[in-house]
This record gives structure tokens, C-alpha cells and sequence, in this order.
């Protein structure tokens, strides 16, 4: 305890007689590390925005829409167009094993009337789990059920921006009437506000749910329906890990369904957001490497100024070097006390950047900030980096000076004059 209380005092009192100097050698350290963490933390900010923005539609969803062939196959033409049917959804539940859910969605626009207001609005007809793979947030009520959805019980779910249309102001609208087409219908469920950045057939919030199969019953499409039609079909991988493999799984079921080749990537139109995602991945993750990259350089010129002092004090410690040789110190003792005071004024230096950088972060999030850049999250992973960084930057710029003051010997150093 009695060498280490020596050490760290001789360490303070070497940074303390040069204050100016040590204060320029420390400032390059913190800013370095502080632009470190902050590149870092804005690369994982704009990962989880974007993250956020996914699943403000669902969470590793993959959408399906018809399409055309463009290669020909078991005899059939290429151009043909692919309608997917309810059959298809059946076929995916049933064969695709690497698949967790399976939705099925019917789209119109229908004239919606209510007690005090109308208007023309797009109605989706789904199925009662639609909401396990879509974000469908209830302020008000509820999602009907599978036995409602079943028995094609006549109710609705309504976005805000109908609610506000159909009814103002009005804060209790839940279980109110209101008219399809004429059919009336009752309002069980009303959507929460949300931000919604993406979306494959209109913003929910100005949508209409329905139960698929009362919408099927009452206000199918017109235009080009045939029984079992569907415009979207939705599925859920059940691993990240084996994404591409379910969606070759799918491909097949469907291809040997409609008469495509797995193969042909016009049949179906697929908005794979899992894929996407990894994608968007990897373009913030290639921009924090780089950035990163200039963070280490600004901090590896704040290493070279932590040489650069070490070498002046080495230079100015000459003769003390000397006589504490000469009075018994030892090679280990002095390159122990310089490479000391080295990494004491690296470390310093460190702690105060990642304190500039954590309080630049804590302070965002007393902002309001946009879903795309929630703020600048400083993880446990983002300081290890840095630290370990910061290690490696220290002990490589005090070890040379420290080598060069223990290889000193008592008789050059007593005799060395500046």
C-alpha cells in the first residue's frame, strides 16, 4: 500500500508542475475518446430508429403480393399474372414448417357514415391473429376475436384519423354505429396514434378493420374478385437465422400452387422488412467502422502527445533519474513510475470524454426527439470499445518513453545537462 500511495503521489506531482502542458495532452485524449463513443452511439441510434420504424409496422414481417411470371414452367406461358387466393394461406399453415404465422389480408375502399360525419376510407378484412404480426396498437376496447372473426360478426376496428373524421371530438365513441356501404357495423376497437414511417397500403391510422370473413360476406371488392381473392399475404419466419430458407419454402408452395418456378422473382412480389433490415444494418454499421475509424485517429494523435510529454519529462527527470538509481532504485521501479504516469494521464483523460459524451446522451433524452433518431444511446459495449481502445493507445505511447527512462544509467544520467 506504502509503494502504491509513493507512486500515485509522484505521479500527480509530476502532472501538477506542468499543468498547462499535462491540460492540452489530456484535452486531445477526452476529445478523442468523446468523439469515439459519440460516433459509435450515433450508429446505434439510427439502427434503432430504424428498428423502431419496422416495427411501428411489424416486427420480421414479410409481406407477399401477386405478381407476373416471367419464366415459363410446367407448360404454362411467361406474363401470366399470379392472383393469391385464401387456399394459399392454407397451403403455407399446413407445408411450411420454418414459418411461425401466416395472415391473410382483403383490401377495398368503402363509404364509412356515421351519426354525424362520412367519408370514403380504405377497410382492410383480416383475420382475428393479425395483429401477432402486424402493430396494430388499441387505445380504446379491443381487436375482435377468433370466434367473432369466425362467424363473421359485423364489427370494426377504426384508426384515429377516421375516429376524428366520424365523429370529432367525441371521446367515447367505442361501441357506437356506423354504416359500410350502408351495412352497419359496431365499433369495438379504436387505434392509438403511432408514427408509421412505412407502409405497404396506406398509413393505419386512416384505416378500417374488419373480420375477414364478414367483409368477404358484405363488401368484397369488385373490380376483378374472384371467391378466396386476397391482396396481401403476411407470414413470420420462426427463426432470423433461417429467414431465407423459409422464404424459399414459401416460394415453393406457392409455384407449385400457381404453376411458377421458385426461381422466378417476378411471380410474387415480396417485401421482406427482415431483409431490409440486416441491409440498413449494415449500411450505419459501415458508417460507424469509418467514422469510428476517425475517432481512433483523433485519439491516436492524442496518444502521440502522450509520448510526445512523457519523452519532455523524461528529458527534464534526467538527473532525479540518475540519483534515485544511484540511491538504490531499480530499472523495474522507473519504468513502472513513468509508464504510471503515463496511463494515469490517458486514463484521466478518458474518463473525463466518456463523462462529455454520457452527459451529451443523457441530456438528449430529456429531448423530444424523432422515432428515425431516438438519441445517442451510450452502451456498456460502445465504453468497452472505447476503453480498450484507449488501453492499447496508452500503454503504446508511455512504454517507449518509461523503456527509455529505466534504461538510463545512474552515471550518464548525473552527468547529462540541458
Amino acid at each position: 500500500m506504502t509503494y502504491l500511495t509513493e507512486l500515485v503521489r509522484q505521479v500527480m506531482e509530476s502532472l501538477l508542475r506542468n499543468k498547462l502542458r499535462s491540460f492540452l495532452t489530456m484535452a486531445g485524449i477526452a476529445w478523442g475518446i468523446t468523439s469515439i463513443v459519440l460516433i459509435v452511439a450515433m450508429g446505434d441510434g439510427f439502427k434503432e430508429g430504424q428498428r423502431n420504424s419496422t416495427k411501428s409496422l411489424g416486427e420480421n414481417l414479410v409481406i407477399l403480393f401477386g405478381g407476373r411470371t416471367e419464366l415459363q414452367a410446367g407448360g404454362e406461358r411467361a406474363g401470366r399474372r399470379i392472383r393469391l387466393n385464401y387456399k394459399d394461406v392454407e397451403n403455407l399453415r399446413r407445408e411450411c414448417y420454418l414459418v411461425k404465422l401466416v395472415a391473410a389480408e382483403l383490401q377495398n375502399n368503402l363509404h364509412a357514415t356515421s351519426p354525424f360525419n362520412s367519408g370514403a376510407f380504405d377497410v382492410s378484412g383480416v383475420e382475428a391473429h393479425f395483429t401477432q404480426i402486424r402493430t396494430i396498437p388499441i387505445d380504446q376496447g379491443r381487436f375482435f376475436s377468433e370466434e367473432e372473426e369466425k362467424s363473421g360478426q359485423r364489427v370494426c376496428i377504426i384508426g384515429s384519423d377516421v375516429k376524428k373524421q366520424l365523429f370529432g371530438t367525441r371521446p367515447n365513441v367505442n361501441g357506437s354505429q356506423m354504416a359500410l356501404n350502408g351495412i352497419p357495423y359496431r365499433i369495438i376497437g379504436i387505434m392509438a396514434s403511432k408514427e408509421q414511417n412505412s407502409s405497404y397500403s396506406g398509413l393505419d391510422e386512416k384505416k378500417i378493420f374488419l373480420p375477414y370473413t364478414a367483409m368477404i360476406r358484405d363488401v368484397p371488392p369488385v373490380k376483378n374478385y374472384t371467391p378466396g381473392y386476397l391482396d396481401e399475404i403476411l407470414y413470420q419466419p420462426r427463426s432470423l437465422e433461417q429467414y431465407e430458407e423459409a422464404q424459399l419454402q414459401v416460394k415453393k408452395v406457392l409455384g407449385r400452387a400457381h404453376g411458377f418456378s421458385a426461381a422466378d422473382k417476378s411471380a410474387i412480389g415480396i417485401w421482406d422488412t427482415v431483409e431490409n433490415q440486416q441491409q440498413v444494418n449494415g449500411i450505419f454499421d459501415s458508417m460507424t467502422v469509418f467514422l469510428g475509424f476517425i475517432g481512433f485517429v483523433t485519439l491516436s494523435l492524442g496518444g502521440i502527445g502522450v509520448m510526445n510529454i512523457m519523452l519532455v519529462t523524461v528529458s527534464e527527470r534526467t538527473r532525479e533519474i540518475g540519483l534515485r538509481k544511484a540511491l538504490g532504485a531499480t530499472k523495474h521501479r522507473i519504468l513502472v513510475d513513468f509508464l504510471a504516469e503515463g496511463c494515469v494521464l490517458a486514463f484521466t483523460s478518458g474518463i473525463i470524454g466518456w463523462g462529455v459524451a454520457f452527459g451529451l446522451s443523457s441530456s438528449l433524452k430529456l429531448v423530444k426527439m424523432p422515432e428515425m433518431f431516438p438519441g445517442l444511446p451510450v452502451s456498456a459495449a460502445t465504453s468497452a470499445i472505447a476503453f480498450a481502445t484507449l488501453s492499447l493507445i496508452a500503454i503504446a505511447s508511455a512504454l517507449y518513453p518509461a523503456w527509455r527512462a529505466a534504461a538510463l544509467t545512474p552515471v550518464e544520467a548525473l552527468r547529462y545537462e540541458r
